[in-house]
């Protein structure tokens, strides 16, 4: 059976925001390896929409940036949307049975699915779905911006905790 993870990049102060901080070479090697090994990832349509970027190559990657999209063009996505008509390769649309779908993935799969999105998130959650979450805390306050937390969560209970890196300090929860 596999679990399924919520896991992010974060600012000290708890919002998301791929465009004012990136990852340094050790945690994007760590985005590398992670997704290598997820034996499937779900999206909500807007992460979708901005992952969608790693479908095609582009003269100024880096080796590391190519060996990323590499990885994340083999990984099976199934994408939570009510206004997308289709989406890409390697990726099956999912509409209104979301709770029959994910419940059927973390039974038929082995491994870990990583949720991607907070409002995503947060639906499963109030499913009792999501097994863990993963806070990876960059040293960046942003003010504002959207939560890594959308809703109110049940309690948690920290099980783990690592440096990734110079920077970013990884927290891991399980529901208590």
């Amino acid at each position: 059976m596999a679990r399924l993870v919520f896991g992010m990049n974060q600012s000290l102060d708890g919002y998301v925001d791929h465009e004012k901080f990136a990852p340094d070479p050790a945690l994007f090697r760590h985005w590398i390896e992670h997704v290598r090994g997820l034996a499937g990832s779900v999206y909500g349509r807007s992460m979708y929409q901005v992952m969608r970027y790693w479908d095609e190559d582009h003269s100024e990657w880096t080796s590391e940036l190519r060996e990323f999209a590499v990885a994340w063009r083999d990984l099976p996505k199934w994408v939570v949307s009510s206004t997308l008509e289709s989406v890409g390769p390697n990726a099956t649309l999912v509409g209104s049975e979301l709770e029959t779908v994910i419940r059927d993935l973390k039974a038929q799969l082995v491994g870990e699915i990583t949720v991607s999105g907070p409002e995503l998130a947060r639906s499963l959650t109030d499913l009792g779905l999501v097994d863990e979450y993963r806070l990876y805390v960059h040293p960046v306050v942003l003010g504002h911006g959207k939560p890594f937390f959308a809703g109110p969560r049940p309690r948690l209970r920290l099980v783990a905790n690592d440096r990734i890196g110079e920077e970013v300090i990884r927290l891991t929860y399980v529901p208590a």
